[in-house]
C-alpha cells in the first residue's frame, strides 16, 4: 500500500495543506505537547525506534505521531474506526518527514485490517492503539514479531477492558501500559472530552436542542459521567440506566433518574451509549420508543445499538440528514441512527472528536509512556501495566506550568506525616 491517501483524493495537494493547516491550529492549543516535542528533538530518545500506530486520523492524534517522529522514530500509522479518519489530516501526516499514514475514511472490513497489516509490515518495535485491533492482530497473525516488540500503550476503554481479558487468559505477550486509566487521561479526556464532543457532534448533525428534551445515558462509568453532566449542563433531563449496583447508586445520589433500559426506552428523546459492550439498546427497546428519537454510539465499537435488530423491524430506512439514516417502523414510527452506530463524536460527518486542549493531556500521557517503555521497557513484563505515577504527575505539571497555574508542595514534616503510621490524633 503505497501512499494510500493521496491517490483517492482529487487534489492531494490541497487535502494536504487543509489537513495541515487543522493540525497547525491544534498545535497552537496543545503546550503539553510542544514542551515533549522539545525535548524529544534535542534528545532523540526513539532513534532506531518503529512505532506502529491505529488510532483515530484527526489533527490532534496527528500531532502527536509527528512529535514521535521529530523523537526520531519511524512511524507507521492507520485508523481504528472506519468513519474517524479526516482524510485531508491523513494526507498532510503522510507528507511528515518519517511518518507513513495509511488511514481512509468509509473503508470497508477487508481495507481496514488491510492497513493494519501494512502497518505491521513496518514491523513496530512498539505499538500505540486505540482499541486493540493492532495488539490483537500482531497476537494473532505476527507472532513472530513479538519477541521484537519492546511493548504497547492503549488509549480507549474498549481496549483497556480487551487488553485485561487478553492478559486474564494470559495471552497478552508484551507489557502495554493502560493510558485510558491514568488519571490525566480518565478525569479530562473521558469525562470532559466525551462528554462535550458527544453532545456537540449530535447537536451539530441533528441542528436540535438539549433543552428539555430527556436523554438516556447508558453507562454511568466516566464516559457516561461526563455525558449525563454535560446533557445536564444544556438543560436537559437526563435518566441513567446502569448494570452495576454502585455506579447506579453514584448516578441516583448525583440527582439523576436510575432505571432500566426496558422502562428508559419510552421515557427518552435521545439515547447515548457509553457501556463499551453489546445489546445495550435492542429490539425490545426499538418497540418501545417515541418517534423521532435519536440513537447515538459514545463507545468504541458499533455493537451497542443492535442495527440488525433494527433494520428487521424497519418497513423502510433512509438518510434524513448528512449522517443521521431514519428506519421508519410499521407503525410509522421513526428512530434515527446517527452516524452508523459509531463513535457519534467521531464518525459523524462533521465530527471533531475531543476538544484539542483535553487530547494535549492524553496525547502527552502516550507520548510519556513512549519514552518510558524505550528507557525501560526490560522492567516491565508482559502484561497490562497502570501508568506510572510520576509521568501521570510529569504531563499534570507541564499543563499547569503552560496555564500559569501555581501549586503548593508538601513540607518536610507533611510528608513525613503522611508516610508514618506512627503519628497518632
Amino acid at each position: 500500500m503505497t501512499d494510500p491517501i493521496t491517490a483517492r483524493l482529487d487534489d492531494p495537494a490541497t487535502a494536504r495543506e487543509e489537513g495541515r493547516r487543522k493540525m497547525d491550529w491544534a498545535v497552537q492549543h496543545m503546550p503539553i505537547m510542544a514542551s515533549l516535542r522539545e525535548s524529544f528533538e534535542a534528545d532523540q530518545p526513539f532513534a532506531g525506534e518503529r512505532i506502529g500506530m491505529a488510532m483515530h486520523v484527526e489533527a490532534k492524534t496527528a500531532v502527536l505521531a509527528e512529535v514521535l517522529a521529530a523523537g526520531g522514530a519511524e512511524v507507521a500509522m492507520t485508523g481504528c474506526n472506519p468513519l474517524s479518519t479526516h482524510d485531508d489530516v491523513s494526507a498532510a501526516l503522510d507528507a511528515v518527514e518519517g511518518v507513513t499514514c495509511y488511514a481512509e475514511r468509509g473503508v470497508d472490513d477487508e481495507e481496514y485490517y488491510a492497513a493494519i497489516e501494512a502497518v505491521i509490515d513496518h514491523e513496530p518495535t512498539i505499538t500505540v492503539d486505540d482499541g486493540m485491533d493492532l495488539v490483537a492482530a500482531i497476537h494473532e497473525d505476527y507472532p513472530e514479531l513479538i519477541d521484537t516488540i519492546v511493548g504497547g500503550a492503549e488509549e480507549t476503554t474498549t481496549g483497556v477492558h480487551r487488553l485485561r481479558a487478553m492478559d486474564d487468559d494470559g495471552a497478552l505477550e508484551y507489557p502495554v501500559f493502560a493510558v485510558n486509566d491514568t488519571p490525566m487521561k480518565r478525569l479530562f479526556d473521558n469525562v470532559h472530552g466525551t462528554g462535550e464532543s458527544s453532545l456537540a457532534s449530535i447537536a451539530m448533525t441533528t441542528n436540535l436542542s438539549w433543552a428539555g428534551k430527556t436523554v438516556v445515558v447508558a453507562g454511568y462509568g466516566n464516559c457516561g459521567k461526563g455525558v449525563a453532566k454535560k446533557a445536564s449542563g444544556q438543560n436537559a433531563d437526563v435518566i441513567v440506566t446502569e448494570v452495576e449496583p454502585r455506579r447506579a447508586l453514584e448516578a441516583h445520589m448525583e440527582g439523576y433518574d436510575v432505571m432500566p433500559m426496558a422502562e428508559a426506552a419510552a421515557e427518552g428523546d435521545v439515547f447515548i451509549t457509553t457501556t463499551g459492550n453489546r445489546d445495550v439498546i435492542v429490539e425490545e427497546h426499538f418497540e418501545a420508543m417515541q418517534d423521532g428519537v435519536l440513537l447515538a454510539n459514545a463507545g468504541h465499537f458499533d455493537v451497542e445499538v443492535d442495527l440488525n435488530a433494527l433494520s428487521a423491524l424497519a418497513v423502510d430506512t433512509y438518510e434524513a440528514r448528512d449522517g443521521v439514516r431514519a428506519y421508519e417502523m410499521a407503525d410509522g414510527r421513526r428512530l434515527n441512527v446517527l452516524a452508523e452506530g459509531r463513535l457519534v463524536n467521531l464518525a459523524t460527518p462533521i465530527a471533531l472528536g475531543h476538544p484539542v486542549e483535553v487530547m494535549d493531556q492524553s496525547f502527552g500521557i502516550q507520548a510519556v509512556c513512549v519514552r518510558e517503555l524505550v528507557e525501560r521497557g526490560e522492567a516491565y513484563a508482559a502484561g497490562v501495566h497502570d501508568v506510572p505515577d510520576e509521568l501521570d504527575r510529569e504531563v499534570a505539571e507541564i499543563k499547569l506550568d503552560a496555564e500559569g497555574v501555581d501549586f503548593d508542595s508538601l513540607t518536610e514534616s507533611q510528608a513525613e506525616y503522611m508516610d508514618s503510621w506512627q503519628h497518632g490524633t
